[in-house]
């Protein structure tokens, strides 16, 4: 499934047909944030089907973030991330097993760290023809 499935089938509510790459990806980022944190208030409810779900739909974002990777363009860097991006899953998968708050907050915080990196590319990403490294 490649990053925009991901993101149409988990995020019904936003429009994302004028979405440029770099946009994108800030939109992948930005709905698996919302999953996690979302998922970290159905475990304090004690709703786990919920959180399950929440989860797995942030596992999917996760999974169309790694489908933008260009391993050709992107070399060590694209590889590096591809890693990130696994150890992401799996430690969602092992929060989510366990209920483990601070391994959500864990993959938050990695994510917000990557999101800030990449917002903070736009202008250039922007400015450069079709160029994205996820």
């Amino acid at each position: 499934m490649n990053g925009l499935q991901a993101y149409q089938r988990v995020n019904t509510q936003t429009s994302i047909t004028d979405a440029d790459p770099h946009k994108l990806i800030q939109l992948l980022y930005n709905g698996a944030i919302e999953r996690i944190n979302m998922a970290k208030a159905r475990v304090q409810a004690k709703d786990y089907g919920g959180k399950a779900q929440l989860l797995n739909k942030a596992i999917e974002i996760i999974g169309g973030l790694r489908s933008f990777l260009d391993f050709e363009k992107g070399g060590d860097l694209a590889a590096r991330l591809e890693a990130l991006y696994d150890y992401m899953e799996r430690t969602l998968l092992e929060a989510s097993a366990r209920n483990d708050l601070e391994k959500l907050d864990e993959v938050l915080e990695l994510l917000r760290s990557m999101k800030e990196g990449w917002d903070g590319i736009r202008e250039e990403v922007v400015s450069q023809p079709s160029q994205t490294a996820g």
